[in-house]
This record gives structure tokens, C-alpha cells and sequence, in this order.
């Protein structure tokens, strides 16, 4: 492409009257000059006055061309920088593609190192939280040391209770003739802090006679435990580990039954367990036991059942004797002794918020965190055998 240049009337003025100022100055200066001055002296003059035109005309015309056209200059450097430009433009897209994929190589490294820690992870808490579930046919036997008297006044079949109320119970009373409809599994601690005797594997800091603070070493604890073992059977269980014994033991009930009631609004529940631990006299050496297998030292179990016998309104209770009957058939049936005699009592204990509520108390006080762990194993196995 060439360039062309316009020069416009107004420059070529310009331009003419400067080449006039240049001739006119020039002819004043020879006449100044000695005319004796010979014809050689003249062509001399003659000589420098065309070079002196010339340069003029030259400067001139360059002068004008400049003033006409700067941008041509300017267009010839911008080429070259525009030029320049693209160069480190091209340079800079390469530098930040080979960025970019660093960056993707190493985001990529990055992602592979999270999946495989994440494996990692999964598998130590699967190992971690690895449930047992309890074998069937074992052999058991109740190997409690210094036992305390079970004075059982009713049985019924292979089961036995301890009737502390005026209730002349029938067989109709006593017959486990239902139906468990709705299958949810709500377990609470109307006694959280209740804790038992220390373990090599469970040793903890007490924060009264055999209670404890600490979730991990008390009764909820154990309902952690019953709560992964139901799970392995596929049931829906919801746990409360809320404190109702703490700060203030007095008034644990009232505050348990709040808590339950709250549940039961968005989970129907028939059966309902509050779980507890045997406080008989805070024996340290009572610690009631059953060998199940040739390894398994479990904490014997108890149901505790109330009544309306103690003036509160309680419509449920002789349903949830048969259900508490219903389960513990079927435990004496699968590990003889894992249950002491059910006790029915003249309290209500919160038991009329469902059918099929009650007490289970898991071990004594002289009892290990370890054995009444492995109570669960076996309590999870009859609850879901009865549910079938």
C-alpha cells in the first residue's frame, strides 16, 4: 500500500514565500559585495545561491511535508509498536497457557491426594465404628458375683416380675397379644450422667458418686451403642443425649418428659426407651454379669415399668408391660439371663407418652462402660427379632 500526501493551498503559500524571503535576502547580500569582484566571484556567488535555494527549498518542503502529514511518522512507529505489541501479546498468552496448565495439573494432583485422603479417612472410621452384631445359639450363663436377692412374685412363662404394686396381675394383663405398628425407636436418658465403675479402656474423672459429665463414659455412652447396633437392622432410632440430671438433679423427670414430647411432635414413636443405670445402693461390687459365648461378659438388663398406682394419669401401662413381657420372652428364649425380673412399680415414670414406653436399666454401678456395651449387642438382636 503506498502512502500519499495532500498538500493543501494554504502550505504551498507558505511554502513560496519563504523560497521569495530566501532569494530577496540573498540578492541584497551580493549587491553589498565589490563589483570589481570578477565573473568567477559571480558564478561563485551564482553556485552558493542555488545550493542556498535548493537547501532552503528542500528544508522547506520537508518543513511542510512535516507539518502536513505527522501522523505518517506516527503511523509507521505505531506499526511498529502495534507490532511489538502483539509479539509480547503472543508471548504473554503463551506464558499464562502454560500457567494455566500447571495450575490444572496441579489442582488435578491436588483433587487425586483429597480423594485418596478421603479413603483413607472413611476407612479408619469405618474401622473405627465397626458394629459387631450378635450372634445367635451361644451358650450363657450368669456368672454375677455377690448378687443381690431378685425376690420375683409372678411369672409368666420364662418370665419373671417383681410386683411392687397392689395389682393382682391376669392373664389377660400378662398376655403379649400386640402389634408394634409404627417402628421408630425414640431412645432418651432421663438420668444422663449416671456413669459406672472405671475400665482400663474406659478410665474417666468422676463429677460425683459414680456420675460424670462426660458423654462418652456415662449411660449415653451405652445409648450410643444400642443406637448403631439397631441401626445394622435397618431401624429408625432417634437419640437424646440431652442432660436432664445436670446441672439439677431434682426435676429430671419433668424436664425428660418435655424433651420426649418435642420428639414425638415430628417422630410417632411407639416404642420409647429411657435408658438408665441400676443405682441399687451405689454398690461398687455389684456388678450383675452374664457370660454369653466363650468370651462376651455382658451387664445383665432390667425393665422397670410404671403404673397409674401412684395417682397420675397413665392409660398405657398395662401395654407397655406386655410389650416389656413380649421382649423379654424372646430374650430368655435366645440368651437366658441377659434379663433380670421385670420390676412394675407404682410410678408412672414418664410411660404414658407412648404404648410400648420404658425403663431399661443396663448394669449396676459395680459394672464396666466395656460390659454394658456388650449388653447392647445382644438387646439390639431381641428388639429387632420381636419387630419382624
Amino acid at each position: 500500500m503506498f502512502n500519499v500526501t495532500i498538500l493543501k493551498g494554504k502550505d504551498i503559500l507558505k511554502f513560496i514565500l519563504g523560497i521569495a524571503i530566501s532569494i530577496f535576502m540573498i540578492i541584497v547580500i551580493s549587491r553589498s559585495f565589490n563589483k570589481e569582484k570578477g565573473e568567477n566571484s559571480n558564478q561563485k556567488i551564482a553556485t552558493n545561491l542555488k545550493l542556498s535555494i535548493n537547501s532552503l527549498a528542500e528544508n522547506a518542503m520537508i518543513s511542510s511535508i512535516d507539518q502536513v502529514m505527522p501522523n505518517i511518522k506516527t503511523k509507521e512507529e505505531n506499526k511498529i509498536n502495534k507490532k511489538e505489541e502483539n509479539i509480547l501479546e503472543d508471548i504473554l498468552k503463551t506464558q499464562i497457557s502454560a500457567l494455566g496448565q500447571i495450575d490444572e495439573e496441579k489442582e488435578k494432583k491436588e483433587k487425586i491426594e483429597e480423594k485418596d485422603h478421603e479413603i483413607e479417612e472413611n476407612n479408619e472410621t469405618k474401622e473405627e465404628n465397626s458394629v459387631e452384631v450378635a450372634k445367635t445359639g451361644l451358650p450363657t450363663e450368669v456368672i454375677t458375683q455377690n448378687p443381690i436377692a431378685e425376690n420375683a412374685n409372678v411369672e409368666y412363662g420364662n418370665v419373671k416380675i417383681k410386683n411392687q404394686t397392689t395389682y393382682e396381675l391376669t392373664e389377660e394383663m400378662l398376655n403379649p397379644n400386640i402389634e408394634i405398628e409404627n417402628k421408630n425407636i425414640v431412645l432418651f436418658h432421663t438420668h444422663t450422667c449416671e456413669s459406672y465403675t472405671a475400665s482400663d479402656k474406659y478410665n474417666y474423672t468422676p463429677t460425683g458418686n459414680f456420675r460424670t459429665t462426660d458423654l462418652n463414659f456415662s449411660v449415653a455412652r451405652v445409648g450410643v451403642e444400642l443406637e448403631n447396633q439397631l441401626k445394622q437392622y435397618n431401624h429408625n432410632v432417634i437419640h437424646n443425649t440431652t442432660y436432664h440430671d445436670y446441672p439439677n438433679y431434682t426435676g429430671s423427670y419433668t424436664r425428660s418428659l418435655e424433651t420426649v414430647e418435642n420428639i414425638l411432635k415430628d417422630n410417632p414413636s411407639d416404642i420409647i426407651i429411657d435408658l438408665h443405670r441400676d443405682a441399687i445402693g451405689s454398690r461398687s461390687d455389684y456388678a450383675p454379669i452374664v457370660k454369653i459365648g466363650d468370651e462376651d461378659i455382658a451387664a445383665q438388663i432390667m425393665f422397670v415399668i410404671g403404673t397409674n398406682e401412684g395417682g397420675l394419669w397413665h392409660p398405657n401401662w398395662n401395654q407397655n408391660l406386655k410389650f416389656a413381657i413380649k421382649l423379654q420372652q424372646k430374650a430368655e428364649e435366645m440368651y437366658p439371663g441377659l434379663f433380670k425380673p421385670i420390676m412394675l412399680t407404682k410410678s408412672r415414670y414418664n410411660q404414658h407418652t407412648s404404648k410400648f414406653a420404658s425403663i431399661i436399666e443396663v448394669g449396676a454401678t459395680g459394672n464396666t462402660l466395656d460390659q454394658c456395651l456388650t449388653s447392647m449387642k445382644y438387646l439390639a438382636k431381641v428388639i429387632d427379632e420381636i419387630m419382624k
